[in-house]
Order: structure tokens, then sequence, then C-alpha cells
């Protein structure tokens, strides 16, 4: 690939700023992974962090002033859909990744959903190549399974050697447990992780919210509860017996919380990750029938909310991934039942996160930097990313006081079905600094 690719322009209201000599002015220097908070300057040459400390006499670089923002490690969305190939009149790869630069993330990870899926190496360097030039680092996430199909491994030595960390075959759940058994074992021979959507088809067939008293009411076919917690048991029961690194995905309910937090009891190698519209939302919401709140695993209730929010603050679930999953507006624009899921995220997740989990009490900010940040990229084994001198500078800014409201039509990504819509949020993104260059909000 042509790592040399000229950068990008950022999008209107945004600057760019080389990070050949660049000092950042006055931010709140906050990385829990490094036991670091400390208002002072950081200073960046050659893309590398210089020094930590005030801007020496004689500094001739560039300043930004970050007065008042957080200066953390950049954060990582391990869980996104950007649907190039196939389906780009909802997302590009390019329009995917200045969307999680807004949003504060300098690092993504794609599911392979795509036309045709991301199973071999050159379909994952067609991807890579498309973020070149972009402040976000791109890792695809190629599928388990060839075409997605559920009946041949891909090959995964060799995707392993074009950069991929994690095998998914996404909305199509391995339905065979010796297919998953298999996955786990080779995945295991290279150290390397299978992320489930776990689902029990036979049992959500045609559900499109959670099975209980809300859907019944609304006169809607539900997905029940035991939809995804059947087969979270049956994963970890197999990456117990086959020693795998299993990941699961968007979790949405208290029991499989619950069965995640008695596998790492026992000790068994699995990570969990939750949407921020699954720790913010309920199923009462659909009470409109607005598709904008149909997603997959659906909105659950809100003791199902409550015990995700305390399963990520003591640590049970690690990840915080937005299953960022753009549509056309003519797509959900339909009747509820015919309407797909999914909603977006990257540009709202942080804000909301902020909002309604950190400015309320429910979680840390610690908590959150690290499950935006060190938690997704330890999860998929890339190098580590902290606020220490000698480190690449790769850095999320973000204002934790800033007051702003959602507004669909002012977002940089293709689709704009989000149920954030008109929300106001305190805390927003300054900036990222990634890949040897910066993209400050003015």
């Amino acid at each position: 690939m042509n790592e040399t690719l000229s950068p990008i322009k950022p999008p209107s209201g945004w600057e760019y700023h080389s990070t050949e000599k660049l000092a950042l002015r006055g931010g709140r220097l906050f990385d829990p992974s490094a036991e670091l908070d400390e208002q002072t300057d950081l200073i960046i040459e050659k893309g590398v962090i210089l020094s930590i400390g005030a801007i020496p006499d004689g500094w001739n670089g560039e300043v930004v002033d970050v007065s008042g923002c957080l200066v953390c490690p950049g954060f990582f969305d391990m869980h996104v859909h950007f649907r190039e190939p196939g389906f780009e009149h909802k997302e590009t790869i390019r329009t995917g990744c200045t969307a999680a630069a807004v949003g504060g993330f300098t690092g993504v990870a794609p599911m392979p959903n795509t036309n045709p899926a991301i199973d071999n190496p050159g379909m994952v360097r067609f991807q890579q190549e498309q973020a070149l030039g972009l402040p976000v680092d791109l890792f695809p996430i190629a599928a388990i399974t060839t075409g997605r199909k559920g009946a041949t491994l891909t090959e995964i030595g060799e995707l392993r050697d074009v950069g991929v960390k994690v095998f998914s075959d996404d909305g199509s759940p391995l339905v065979s447990s010796e297919m998953m058994r298999h996955a786990l074992e080779y995945t295991r021979m290279f150290n390397l992780v299978i992320s489930e959507h776990c689902e029990d088809m036979s049992l959500t067939k045609g559900g499109v919210m959670h099975e209980g008293s809300v859907a019944t009411r609304l006169g809607l076919p539900g997905m029940p509860s035991i939809g995804e917690e059947i087969p979270v048991e049956r994963n970890i029961q197999l990456a117990e017996f086959t020693g795998g690194r299993l990941h699961i995905a968007h979790i949405s309910t208290a029991k499989s919380l619950d069965l995640i937090r008695r596998a790492k009891d026992r000790g068994i190698n699995i990570t969990a990750e939750v949407t921020p519209h699954h720790l913010t939302l309920d199923c009462s919401l659909l009470e409109g029938y607005n598709a904008d709140y149909k997603v997959n695993p659906p909105l659950r209730t809100v003791e199902d909310v409550e015990a995700l929010i305390e399963g990520l603050a003591d640590g049970t679930i690690d990840a915080i991934a937005t299953d960022h999953a753009p549509h056309a507006p003519d797509e959900k624009e339909v009747e509820f039942i015919s309407a797909p899921f999914g909603m977006i995220g990257l540009e709202t997740a942080v804000g909301v996160v902020h909002t309604r989990l950190v400015s309320t009490g429910k979680l840390s900010l610690s908590r959150m930097v690290a499950a935006f940040s060190t938690a997704p990229r330890a999860i998929m084994g890339l190098h580590e990313v902290n606020l220490k001198v000698g480190q690449a500078a790769n850095i999320t800014l973000f204002n934790p006081d800033e007051k702003w409201m959602v507004d669909r039509e002012q977002m940089l990504s293709k689709a704009k079905n989000t149920p954030f819509h008109g929300w106001k949020l305190t805390g927003r993104t300054r900036g990222v600094v990634n890949r040897g260059m910066a993209w400050i909000r003015k």
C-alpha cells in the first residue's frame, strides 16, 4: 500500500495540522493506563510524543490551544459497518472514517458483511487502501467462513498475514457448533479472536423487537432474550473446551452479562462489548414505531439497561463499540416491520455515554476512556496506545463541558438513521491526532 498518500482534507469546520512539530497547550492529559491525569502541554515531533510538560521557550513549531479538553489515548471502535464494497449508497470507507474522526475515533474495525464479503487477503487490502490519507487506522474484520455462509473456514493464516486480528461472520452467526469449535481452534493457533453475534435465529426468526409486553401491545413479533443467551452459553462452553479467544459482540441482556461474568470467574478467555444504545435506550421507545430504534440485538428492558451499565462499570464488559450501521433514508422510512435493523453511532457515541453515564455518576471517566481506547485495542491484540514520551501520537481530544445538540443533517456519515437526533449532550470531540496528522475542530 502507498502509505505516503497525501492527507485528505478534513470536513468543513475542521482544520488540518501536521504533527511534524505540533504542541497541544493547556489540556488535561488523561490516560488511565499510564496513571496520568495532569493539566499540562504535550509536544509532538515527527508524529511522536516528544515531551510532556510546559512548552519550552523558543519553540518554533505550531501551537494549538486545547484548554478545557481531555487529551486521551486515541479512541477505537471495534465494531462498525462501512458497507464498502457493495453498498456504497449507505456508507463508504472514506465517509465512515470521516464520521469516525469527527466522533473522536482514531481507529475502527469494519465488519465483513459487504458484497463480496471480506473473506480473502485481496479484499482486506482493498479496504485498507481506502482509508489512506485519513487520521483513522482501519483494521478489517474478516469472515470466519467463506462468503459468511457457515460452511468452509476462510484461510485464517493468510488473512492474519495481511493484518487481520479478528474474525466474525457478523449478522450470520455460526449455527454449527462443530464449525465454531474449529474456528476457535484454528484462531487459537495464531492467537487471534472470534467475535460472535450471538443469536439463535430459530428463536428470533421474524422478530423485529424485544419479546415482551411492549411488543404484545404494539402487535409486533418479538425476539426473546433466550435467542441471545442460549448461543452465548454454547459459545462460552466451546471457548472453554478449545481454549480459543472468544469475544461476544453487542450483548444486550442481563442474563448474557451474568453468563459472561461467571465465565470470566472460571478463567475462560472471553471478552465482551456493549453499544451506547443498549446502555441508554430501552424497548418502550418503540411505542412510536420509529425504525431508527430498530436494531439487532433489539433494545431490551430498563432492567437489562441497568444491568449492562453495572457490568460496564465493574469491568465485566470490556469495551464500548457502536455497531455503526448506516442505511439509506428510503430503506428506513418504511413500515416498521419492513425496515432493516441498525442505527448509526460514530458521531454521537462519546457524547451520549458521557452525558447519560459519566455526568450522572453511573460510570467513572476513567472507565469510559478505557472502554473507548485501551480495552478494544487489547482485545484485538493491537499495539498499545498511550500518552508516553516516545510513543506515536495517537490522541483523542474531548471537551467534557461543551454542550451541543445532535442534528442528523449535520452528520458526516452518508446515513442519517440516528435515534439521538435532537438530544442535548454535554461533552464533544474537539479533535484527533494520528498517522502524522491532526484534525482539530475550529
